[in-house]
């Protein structure tokens, strides 16, 4: 696959649960279509042309060697390292992305720091030898929906989801720690579907991240959106709650003008917002 070289790699990231992060890969194969604010910001910035090139991803040849020059100056600062806000660190398809990802979590764990992932493809059972990775480390996995028709319109080089949770399950069974991040989540007409069967399918999880669509104008257009990204938040709240799971709402999801407002459904809400029925809120 083709190669880039960089100047640095460990940087500060702006995510509001993230610490530190690495991007040693330039792209991602499974070319989602929510859109990627990944891909838009690469596009911005210059790094890649189209959606053609940015589906074809490319490595950072030295990225192990930036490793070893930055760990010793940013350790004591780290208190942990994501892979990867801008890539997939284990995207389908890619054994030279698994390989290159696996060493520098290998890397980062012998000098103490805690790696968190987070991916749309299958974990390799190489992390599962826990004398080569420190068992801290948390990993997890998108999941917005359980509709192949929807992963075949929005993630169409993804996992498949059911793959995907299992990949995830087997590092729980192993006493490994593992979240899910349900975002971006989207609205009932782009995609019908309850949101508490994804729950259900990952109530093993230490940790559930939530939150709503952006930059699709589809969001807008659906009459309740604000009442309903409130309603799936307090759906998973109740949910975390009652299965000692700790939770994180993004930013941005709860409205506090809007009509439901975290105070528990109010009678014909799931109607609205799971048949797309016009029920008025009252």
């Amino acid at each position: 696959m083709d190669k880039i070289i960089r100047k640095s790699l460990l940087y500060r990231s702006g995510v509001e649960y993230g610490d530190y992060t690495i991007n040693h890969v330039i792209g991602c194969s499974h070319g989602c279509n929510f859109p990627c604010y990944a891909f838009m910001l690469s596009k911005r910035f210059g790094r890649v042309r189209s959606y053609e090139e940015w589906i074809k991803p490319k490595i950072v040849s030295n990225a192990l060697e930036l490793l070893d020059k930055e760990i010793p100056k940013l350790k004591d600062k780290i208190h942990f390292v994501h892979l990867s806000f801008m890539t997939d660190p284990f995207m389908i398809g890619y054994p030279e992305i698994v390989k290159l990802s696996l060493e520098i979590i290998k890397k980062l764990n012998k000098n103490g720091i805690k790696v968190t992932t987070l991916t749309k493809g299958l974990y390799p059972d190489e992390l599962l030898d826990k004398t080569n990775y420190d068992t801290g480390n948390e990993y997890g996995i998108t999941l917005v929906s359980l509709d192949e028709n929807f992963k075949r319109i929005y993630e169409p080089y993804s996992s498949n989801y059911r793959d995907r949770i299992e990949s995830l399950k087997k590092l729980h069974n192993a006493g490994l720690k593992t979240w899910v991040s349900i975002e971006p989540y989207p609205t009932p007409n782009i995609v019908n579907q309850d949101l508490r069967d994804i729950l259900n399918e990952i109530s093993f999880v230490d940790k559930i991240i939530f939150g709503k669509l952006n930059y699709n104008k589809k969001v807008s257009e659906y009459l309740w959106y604000k009442e309903f990204y409130n309603y799936c938040s307090d759906v998973v709240i109740k949910f975390c709650e009652q299965h000692n799971i700790e939770y994180h709402i993004k930013e941005g999801t709860i409205t506090k003008d809007a009509p439901y407002i975290l105070e528990g459904h109010k009678k014909g809400t799931e109607k609205l917002f799971y048949t797309n029925e016009k029920v008025a809120i009252k």
